[in-house]
């Protein structure tokens, strides 16, 4: 994957994001070059951390109150430490809420060499009983400045095939906003573009007070496109697409041959399309009593959707015909060409 190709000038533009490594990594991780490569006009800070865990918070909160980033995102140990971030935009990507466990159950005592190279030289370090009570202890003062307004500030991402660290229930008496996405422990390019630049975009937009235009896509434009269970990728192609410019909603509405509720074709939406479609599921039997700004719809003669309130976009019709046209309709509207 070249992600030059995939580079966001826009996001996060003059902003500053604090990456928070994992366990037995470094500043200059994958992540942490993706990031840079990703978010070209933003300052990616990238520290590596100490061994130690309180010396790790400590170097942490003294960048947050020296440099005041705007967004920290945290993977797994970096997780947990972001946790206890407090008073910034956050995104936990599989934190390690128990790490002293974890590292116990598939690590063990010993020696270990770092996965990444370190500033400082260092190869390798000594994981001791004495480093797992540290760690005991510092994630013992985890979720302790919680309020109403800390859980507004945290995301927090979890893999569905992540078989290292499983917080989510923890996370989620915690923190509502917990969002499941396809993937493994390790944060790769395609959950960083797919699932967390999504979410990137939500804080960002917050922060800016930007209120996008909203796209609603009817599911059977989704459902149409299905092949053996799982959506075509000219669908996952056109949905990113139009998550970076619109503000998505996924509309299911009726029923339909092979489907026994509107509850399972929501499912089916959430899974394959993933973060995009988070909190974005709208279920009706009334199309034109939706509010929104374009409806893209194959079938608008069933359910109300040729009274749609807003620009119907008939999906299937002579200037939509596939999602290729359909993307370059949208992109004339935000003045782009493709």
């Amino acid at each position: 994957m070249e992600l030059y190709e995939f580079a966001r000038p826009a996001l996060m533009a003059g902003k500053t994001v604090l990456f928070v490594h994992g366990f037995a990594s470094s500043g200059r991780s994958g992540t942490a070059r993706s990031l840079r490569v990703l978010l070209p006009e933003a300052e990616v800070l990238a520290p590596d951390l100490p061994v130690g865990p309180h010396e790790a918070l400590a170097l942490l909160r003294s960048i947050v109150a020296e440099r005041h980033p705007d967004l920290i995102l945290g993977t797994s140990m970096g997780g947990m430490y972001a946790e206890q971030l407090y008073g910034v935009d956050r995104i936990l990507v599989n934190p390690a809420f128990q790490l002293a466990d974890t590292i116990l159950k598939n690590n063990g005592l010993g020696r270990k060499e770092f996965h990444n190279p370190r500033e400082d030289g260092q190869k390798d370090f000594l994981v001791t009983k004495g480093l797992l009570e540290e760690f005991r202890e510092v994630s013992s003062h985890c979720f302790s400045g919680v309020d109403e307004e800390e859980q507004g500030r945290v995301f927090a991402l979890f893999a569905s095939r992540d078989a290292l660290v499983h917080t989510h229930d923890l996370t989620r008496e915690h923190y509502p906003q917990c969002i499941g996405y396809d993937g493994e422990h390790s944060l790769n390019d395609s959950a960083l573009l797919h699932s967390v630049l999504p979410v990137m975009q939500w804080i960002d937009d917050r922060q800016r007070g930007i209120s996008r235009p909203s796209v609603l896509l009817a599911f059977d434009d989704v459902l149409r496109y299905r092949h053996n269970g799982e959506p075509a990728s000219a669908v996952l192609k056109a949905v990113h697409f139009l998550a970076q410019r619109f503000e998505l909603q996924f509309v299911v509405s009726g029923d339909a041959d092979g489907w026994s509720s509107m509850e399972e074709k929501r499912a089916w939406v959430e899974e394959y399309i993933g973060v995009p479609a988070w909190n974005r599921v709208v279920l009706t039997t009334r199309k034109d009593l939706l509010l929104g700004d374009y409806l893209i719809d194959a079938h608008p003669g069933e359910c109300g959707g040729n009274a749609f309130m807003g620009t119907l976009v008939p999906f299937g019709a002579p200037d939509f015909r596939d999602w290729e046209e359909t993307m370059t309709y949208f992109a004339r509207i935000c003045g782009e060409s493709r």
